[in-house]
C-alpha cells in the first residue's frame, strides 16, 4: 500500500478531501522523523502500534561478496520498528486465518474426489533405479566458489 492509497482510504472513510488527509498524513510522517532526530531518547512510543527507535551501529569489517575485498564499515545510527502488542496479535491471526482457509480448501477437495483406491504400482528394486544426481566430478564443476557476506560472519 502506498501514501496515497493510504490518503484515499482515510478520505473516504472521514469524509474529508484528499488533499487535506494528505496534508495530515504528511504532517504526521513529518512528526515521526522531527522527533526521532531531535528528542534526546530518538524514540516513539505508539501505543498498541509499536516503537520507533534510532540505534547505533557499530563499525565493523565486512567483505565485498564481488571482490572478496575487506572493507571497513563506519558506524551509523538506523532507525529500527518493534510492533505493538495488538499490531502482532493482528498479524498472528492473520497467518492463523489463512492456515485455518488452506485446511478449509484441502478438505473440501479431498471430499470432492473420487472415493476409489488409487492402484499402486509395484516399486522398482534399488539395483534397477538410475541414480537421479549426477557423479560427484559433475557436481564439482557446477558449484561456484563460496561467496563471503557479513551476514555469515
Amino acid at each position: 500500500m502506498t501514501k496515497k492509497e493510504i490518503v484515499k482510504a482515510i478520505s473516504e472513510e472521514l469524509g474529508l478531501t484528499q488533499l487535506q488527509t494528505k496534508a495530515i498524513v504528511q504532517k504526521t510522517f513529518e512528526s515521526i522523523i522531527d522527533t526521532l532526530v531531535e528528542d534526546p531518547k530518538h524514540r516513539i512510543e505508539l501505543r498498541n502500534f509499536g516503537v520507533f527507535e534510532v540505534k547505533k551501529r557499530a563499525a565493523r569489517k565486512a567483505r565485498n561478496p564481488r571482490t572478496n575485498e575487506r572493507v571497513d564499515v563506519e558506524e551509523k545510527y538506523v532507525v529500527t520498528f518493534k510492533p505493538g502488542k495488538e499490531m502482532e496479535e493482528r498479524v498472528s491471526q492473520l497467518m492463523l486465518d489463512k492456515e485455518r482457509q488452506a485446511a478449509e480448501k484441502e478438505a473440501a477437495s479431498a471430499q470432492s474426489s473420487p472415493s476409489a483406491p488409487i492402484a499402486s504400482t509395484p516399486a522398482a528394486p534399488l539395483s534397477d533405479v538410475p541414480p537421479e544426481s549426477p557423479p560427484a566430478e559433475e557436481i564439482a564443476e557446477i558449484e561456484s566458489p563460496p561467496v563471503s557476506s557479513p551476514f555469515n560472519q
